[in-house]
């Protein structure tokens, strides 16, 4: 164990100690440097820096849950994140780019008016506090506290061991989010992606090799177990009307694509990288490749969940149920094929992962809060460093609340992923729907958000508590309420129009010309995510 603590150390102060080399000489005075990185990453660490704050702790625990307890399907949530990062990428990015947005809610009193721009700032921030940052926190601690067996080691309870691991977490987080801003968040992650594709790739591979012992063999026979133990679980096209986890076929480009595009094109954490890159090319390499990415995860964070199921639960060592039992899968894995020196070096993986996720939310948090809160209201002649100051002030108050919120995720019981899925779709289309009227309709009137807003909470709140609607995946509602949502858009602006049409200015803060091979590499990452699915089909090796 001593050893296990010592690499565990080693690789995370030299994570730190990289990032604040590469950064060291960075301007973090002014609001451009610090919340955008001073419009300088490259593609590769937008790429990079969006893989890692969604390939996150909730992610490799709780996707690779939803897998264990259902089957392929839950590869939706990955795979098909190409096709929203492809519409990022060509639609979204030249526009919101052309116009110097920072944040989404800054697009919103550009777009809309200023009541529209607040209303949104305080649901991202009830998201992030409330929703997002406590589960990236508890998340992790549950991988870690099995990984050094925290309970047994200082004899302490469950719950305590997953408290000091959130607050630990959470101020380690915060020290990267608050004093570093974006470029320090956007370099860790990027450091800490080689060590997670390292380390999360090794894991099915030694589970492969495990379930290849059951059988006497090695790597080969291992995968044949994998392939014909449990044919059904291999396959990614669940019925029309299956429930959570599993993902029901017919949402693949209905419900998913939605949600996708929400999460990836709106979300104000996964969107700000983007809106940090050099220009306009870089910042759609940086979408597309995170596209191939997101193919690639499906081994990481989905595959395992599979290898868990047959290696663990066919010998009765798991409850095959859904919910935070079935969470427990991935980290239960990690302890039974990693061998004991790795396990240090993996740990500081994982908890890279939780701090990627962690400091980047937290830097949005911070950014909306300053930016399109605090500066507007009370700081209209405040300089820079006092803007600054304020969003470091205001990260490390979020920081606290979510640190205190953390540990008591483990008693919603509904599964992490689920749990957070879910949470989002009360704000989900809401915000997808103003940032797509705004970014294509020129006459869409500052009225429609207002009225969709509470519409839509009110609807999907009430698909919450009538039993009736449990019967049916909460996507299917999703997509229902999208539809709806475009059609009170487009009642909108046919009764009562924007006076003036309405064009994103340009800011002239960067070079717009597009990527000239984007589209040859959209095509190729649609190609990659159409034979993912014939693979894991009934045509394929799934039944």
């Amino acid at each position: 164990m001593a050893f296990t603590v010592a690499t565990f150390i080693a690789f995370t102060v030299l994570v730190a100690v990289l990032s604040w080399w590469k950064t060291r000489d960075d301007d973090l005075s002014t609001k451009e440097g610090y919340f955008l990185a001073g419009r300088g990453l490259p593609g590769i660490v937008i790429a990079g820096s969006l893989m890692m704050t969604n390939l996150s702790a909730e992610q490799l625990v709780g996707t690779n849950g939803q897998a264990f307890a259902g089957n392929m399907s839950t590869m939706a949530w990955e795979a098909t994140s190409a096709f929203a990062l492809i519409v990022l990428a060509f639609v979204f990015l030249p526009k919101l780019l052309r116009g110097g947005i920072a944040t989404i809610p800054e697009f919103f009193e550009m777009r809309y008016d200023t009541f529209t721009m607040r209303l949104f700032s305080l649901l991202f921030l009830i998201a992030y506090v409330v929703t997002m940052l406590p589960t990236i926190l508890y998340s992790g601690a549950v991988a870690l506290v099995k990984i050094f067996d925290l309970e047994s080691m200082f004899g302490i309870s469950y719950f305590s061991a997953i408290t000091i691991i959130c607050i630990g977490t959470g101020i380690i987080g915060m020290c990267y989010a608050v004093f570093g801003g974006l470029k320090a968040v956007a370099y860790s992650d990027t450091i800490n992606g080689v060590g997670l594709i390292i380390g999360g790739f090794a894991i099915p591979i030694l589970g492969i090799l495990a379930l290849g012992e059951l059988d006497g063999g090695g790597f080969m026979a291992g995968l044949d177990h994998l392939i014909s133990a449990t044919p059904e679980k291999m396959n990614a096209w669940s019925a029309p009307n299956a429930l959570p986890p599993e993902v029901p076929w017919p949402l693949l480009l209905t419900g998913m694509f939605v949600n996708n595009l929400f999460y990836w094109a709106t979300n104000q954490s996964i969107i700000q990288r983007s809106l940090g890159g050099k220009n306009l090319a870089e910042s759609q390499k940086g979408a597309i490749w995170a596209g191939f990415f997101k193919c690639l995860d499906v081994f990481v964070i989905v595959l395992p969940g599979i290898i868990a199921f047959q290696l663990l639960a066919a010998g009765g060592q798991m409850d095959t149920s859904v919910g935070m039992a079935a969470d427990q899968a991935y980290p239960l894995l990690v302890m039974e094929v990693l061998p004991k020196p790795l396990m240090g070096f993996f740990a500081a993986v994982m908890f890279g992962a939780i701090l990627s996720s962690f400091n980047s939310v937290l830097n949005s948090a911070s950014t909306i809060f300053t930016l399109n809160v605090w500066q507007p209201i009370w700081g209209k002649q405040a300089s820079n460093n006092k803007v600054v100051k304020v969003g470091q002030i205001f990260g490390t108050i979020v920081g606290v609340v979510s640190i205190a919120i953390a540990p008591f995720v483990m008693f919603f019981g509904t599964g992490i992923m689920n749990f957070i899925n879910e949470c989002w779709g009360f704000f989900s289309m809401p915000l997808l729907t103003a940032v797509l009227f705004g970014l294509l309709s020129k006459k869409a009137p500052a009225i429609a958000p207002k009225i969709v807003i509470p519409i839509h909470i009110v609807l999907y709140g009430l698909t919450k508590v009538i039993p009736f609607f449990s019967r049916f995946h909460y996507l299917y509602v999703v997509f229902a309420l999208f539809v709806l949502e475009c059609i009170i858009y487009a009642i909108c602006i046919k009764v009562s129009p924007r006076q003036l049409a309405w064009e994103m200015p340009d800011a002239k803060v960067m070079d717009m010309t597009p990527w000239k091979s984007g589209k040859v590499w959209a095509i190729a990452g649609a190609a990659v995510v159409a034979i993912m699915y014939l693979i894991f089909s009934p045509l394929g090796i799934g039944a």
